[in-house]
């Protein structure tokens, strides 16, 4: 089933806003919250939602850590009223260094490849 699909059998429409998506938990295999979604990468050119941008750590927003998730990692769960994922905490915290610097380069595609085989997803470019 598509995002959209899940998005539209909760809300009852077939899109949700990217503000809605922003601040969203994310929940480990086990229910238990490891995050929120920070912000949506989305490739200009396809419009798909390429990562989530997920805050963990922290207290109120300080000291809080930011990590980069591909997009197909992460599936609404309607009774958790957010994303649920198969990611735990400490792959998390041990996942490359992606996103963490505000200046970084988001057209290398070496880094890009080794985000996704980290976590063992397809490119979602659709390339090798």
């Amino acid at each position: 089933m598509s995002m959209s699909e899940r998005t539209g059998a909760r809300t009852g429409k077939p899109l949700i806003e990217s503000d809605r998506v922003e601040g969203t938990d994310v929940y480990s295999p086990d229910g238990t919250s490891i995050g929120s979604i920070k912000r949506l990468m989305i490739d200009k050119v396809s419009g798909k939602v390429a990562y989530a941008v997920m805050g963990f750590g922290g207290f109120l927003g300080m000291g809080e850590e930011e990590y980069t998730v591909p997009w197909s990692k992460l599936d609404y769960d309607t009774s958790l009223g957010g994303y649920r994922t198969d990611i735990t905490e400490s792959q998390l915290r041990g996942s490359p260094t992606f996103y963490r610097s505000g200046d970084y380069d988001w057209s290398d595609r070496n880094r890009e490849r080794e985000l996704h085989d980290y976590w063992g997803v397809p490119f979602y470019w659709g390339g090798v």
